[in-house]
This record gives C-alpha cells, sequence and structure tokens, in this order.
C-alpha cells in the first residue's frame, strides 16, 4: 500500500516537472522568440495562441447582451433645488435607465447600438484644464493606439467599434484585454468605451461618444493614425494667452498635420521628426509634404507657408477658411456644436463638423511650433470612392440646412451682426438662396 502511494507520488512528481521544464525552456523562450520577431501589428495574436484566454468569459456574457436589453445602471434625476427649497418637489429622484438615455443622446445616428462607457475607466487622475485626445479604433488598429499612448502623456479617451458578432467580439476582447495590460500608460490614461453594433464608420457618432465622456474641460478631435511629433500639450498649458483663447470657447487650436508621399517612408512612427527644424528640413528635400496634398482644400486653409517661416511661438489666425477644411484641433469640450450623426461613411463626415463649428462663432489658430505626422496605412479603396459620392451630397444640403439655423439662432439672439456672427453672414453668403435669406432676415 504505502510502496503504491510512493509510485503515485513519484509519477506526480515527474509529470509536474516535465510540464515546469517544458514551459521555462520551450514555451517561454519561445514566446519570447516570437514576441520579438513578429512586427508590431501581429504581436498581440502570437502571444495569444502561448497563452490562455486573456479575459474573462463575463466579459463576452455582458457585451454580447441583446442590443435593445435594459443596462443594470441608471440615471437620476432630481426636481430642482427651486422647487425643493420652497416645499414643492421631492427628494426622491427619478430613474430612467442608462440605455434609454444614450439612446436619446445619440438618436441620429444608424440603430440598434450599445454603447458601454468607461468598459475600462483610466486610474489617473486628471487636472480639470488638461487636454484630452478623443479618438475612435477599430481592432485592426490597436497597435496605433497603444503608440498613441506612448507618445501622448495626457488622458486618451477612445472609442472601439466591435462588429456584434460572437466571434467578432471575443477575438476584439482578447485583444483589447491585453493591450489594457501591456503598458502601464494604458491603464492610467485611456478611458475605453464600446460601440457593438453592425455598422461601419460611423465616424461622427464615435467621435461624439469620445468626447462626451472625456473628463477634461479641453479635448483634441484626433484621428487614430497620427502621431503626436510634438509636447502641443505643454505648450499650451504653459500660454496664459492660449489658455484664455481656449477658455472662451470661440477658438480652436489647428495642429499642422503632414504625411511622407512615398507610402514605406510613413509607416515606421519611430523616424518621424520630432521638431520643427527637422520637418521643415525634410520638406525642402521633398520627403515629407502636407497630408492629403492631393485634395488642397482639406489642408489648405492652414497656410503651410506661413507656417514654416512663422517665429517661434507664433499663434496665428485662419484667415481663408472654406467649408471643406479639415484639420485636427484642440477645442473646449463644453459649447462648441456635436459632430452631425448622419454621416455614415468615408467623406465629408470630419469636415462637417469643423463646418458647424466655424459657423457658430468659432475661430481657428495654428500653433506654429507644432505638427502631427500620418502613420500610412492602407485605405479600403471602393468603400471610399462609393462613400464619398453620396455623403458628398450630403454635406451640400447639411450647408444649407446649417446656415439657416445659424443665420436665425444668431438674428433671434441679437448676435448676426456682431463679432460672433460674422462668420455664418460671410460662409453663408457663398451658398445659392441664403443671400436672399440675410436680405430678409429684418422681416422674421
Amino acid at each position: 500500500m504505502i510502496l503504491r502511494v510512493l509510485k503515485s507520488l513519484l509519477g506526480l512528481y515527474l509529470v509536474a516537472a516535465v510540464l515546469y521544464t517544458s514551459n521555462q525552456l520551450i514555451l517561454a523562450p519561445l514566446n519570447s522568440a516570437i514576441s520579438s520577431l513578429l512586427p508590431p501589428t501581429t504581436s498581440f495574436n502570437a502571444l495569444r495562441l502561448l497563452q490562455p484566454r486573456a479575459t474573462p468569459p463575463e466579459f463576452e456574457q455582458y457585451v454580447l447582451a441583446d442590443s435593445h436589453s435594459s443596462s443594470d445602471n441608471v440615471i437620476h434625476w432630481t426636481s430642482s433645488d427651486f422647487a425643493l427649497r420652497n416645499g414643492l418637489g421631492h427628494e426622491n429622484p427619478i430613474s430612467m435607465p442608462e440605455d434609454l438615455f444614450l439612446s436619446k443622446l445619440f438618436a441620429t445616428s444608424m440603430r440598434p447600438s450599445k454603447i458601454v462607457p468607461f468598459f475600462y475607466r483610466a486610474t489617473g487622475s486628471f487636472d480639470q484644464e488638461d487636454i484630452t485626445i478623443t479618438t475612435l479604433v477599430t481592432s485592426s488598429r490597436f497597435q496605433v493606439l497603444a503608440r498613441l499612448v506612448e507618445r501622448y502623456p495626457g488622458p486618451i479617451s477612445v472609442t472601439v467599434h466591435v462588429k456584434n458578432t460572437t466571434n467578432e467580439v471575443r477575438e476584439l476582447l482578447d485583444t483589447l484585454h491585453m493591450l489594457y495590460l501591456s503598458s502601464p500608460k494604458m491603464a492610467s490614461n485611456v478611458d475605453v468605451h464600446l460601440v457593438i453594433d453592425a455598422f461601419d464608420r460611423q465616424f461622427n457618432t464615435w467621435r461624439n461618444i469620445a468626447r462626451f465622456f472625456a473628463r477634461t474641460d479641453f479635448v483634441m478631435m484626433l484621428d487614430i493614425d497620427f502621431s503626436p511629433c510634438t509636447d502641443f500639450r505643454t505648450a499650451i498649458r504653459n500660454s496664459k494667452e492660449v489658455m484664455d483663447k481656449l477658455r472662451t470657447g470661440t477658438a480652436a487650436l489647428v495642429v499642422p498635420a503632414f504625411e511622407y508621399p512615398v507610402y514605406a517612408d510613413g509607416t515606421d512612427e519611430s523616424k518621424f521628426p520630432r521638431s520643427k527644424a527637422a520637418l521643415v528640413s525634410l520638406v525642402r528635400a521633398g520627403k515629407i509634404g502636407v497630408f492629403h496634398a492631393s485634395w488642397v482644400p482639406g489642408h489648405s486653409s492652414t497656410d503651410y507657408e506661413r507656417y514654416y517661416g512663422a517665429a517661434p511661438g507664433e499663434v496665428y489666425k485662419v484667415t481663408t477658411y472654406q467649408s471643406a477644411y479639415e484639420p485636427y484641433v484642440i477645442f473646449k469640450k463644453d459649447g462648441p456644436p456635436w459632430c452631425d450623426e448622419r454621416f455614415v461613411g468615408y467623406g465629408g463626415n470630419k469636415a462637417a463638423c469643423l463646418f458647424e463649428m466655424y459657423l457658430s462663432g468659432i475661430s481657428y489658430y495654428v500653433l506654429s511650433d507644432h505638427f502631427l505626422v500620418h502613420q500610412n496605412h492602407l485605405y479600403e479603396e471602393t468603400a471610399r470612392r462609393i462613400e464619398r459620392k453620396y455623403n458628398r451630397k450630403l454635406y451640400a444640403e447639411f450647408k444649407e440646412e446649417a446656415c439657416f439655423r445659424y443665420l436665425k439662432r444668431f438674428h433671434s439672439s441679437g448676435l448676426l451682426n456682431t463679432t460672433r456672427g460674422m462668420n455664418v453672414q460671410g460662409e453663408c453668403k457663398k451658398i445659392r438662396g441664403i443671400g436672399r435669406i440675410l436680405a430678409d432676415v429684418g422681416d422674421w
């Protein structure tokens, strides 16, 4: 009997020893070797081949719930302080399901969608006047998000789109969880909000979600594929003049955007210039240029020739705005208009955001010491061609509609002939039929 027990214990010991040795001498070195040899975009998938599942199963159950189902979270509403002070209200709050609240909040986007705010919430504490980068990402661009987190030391609010199929959710949650655990900066600086639905490229809805749940007074609207090459955050926060502009809510700061015309030159973010002097040298050599130079209206209002020759620290006003202008901007979170969520797909979406901001009375100012560089990647060319065709028509109608609304708004509030109303007057005169409306505003 004792001999059998000893043999069993010896057998267990040998099995454990083999497993331990295999892990230490084979799996661990293999894991390390694969991680170092594979390109960054595939390293997360390689790790998953050698490790157990990263996410707890309840994550899947949580986000795979029917989009129509109610969340356990609720929003509370109470009587006004005035009513309570006068004995007319009730102290017990009225509750509303969070899902209902969010469905109205993003009512013009395509539905049904399940929105999960703060799926991951950053552990860091942020100064109220910090600048949060707000951006959007799909699973194919997670590695770019990781690079942004290492490059930008401030808070980041990111919307992550998830296709609402079982395999897609499981795949994404595994990768996202590993990404979030991969860097202390990720856990301390990044708030992640999920959108689970079947609709690709609802860019403006995703932008609004990231901005709405940002936790600082100022935000930057940035596409995930751009690398911040200079420390504009510190420069802005250390300048009383620039901060005062932002606090008014009527100024947006432009960080000029560049890209490498040779595709391969723009794929390695670690080789991008990190000073304006280095950037201008590359521009003069023809190795780098304005982002999307083939579409001149997109960024030409930045006035790149003035930018190249600007004195250190100069912040100059954009004086030749036009409706196709779509720079990357920093502005006050609360006050400026939100992006119109009817734009789905490529074309017109960001320009519509900035057009309405301009009509509302916001002026654009260029930071002449700072810049972004695009990290080159392949586009879905067929989708871009088709979606741009339809969004071009939508944008034309949107501009007419926005002009009418803002002309009426400023006239009714007595602001049309003030400095605040100059943008809407100047821009909307360019649209056929709006001139007659301007002539008739006295009869409203």
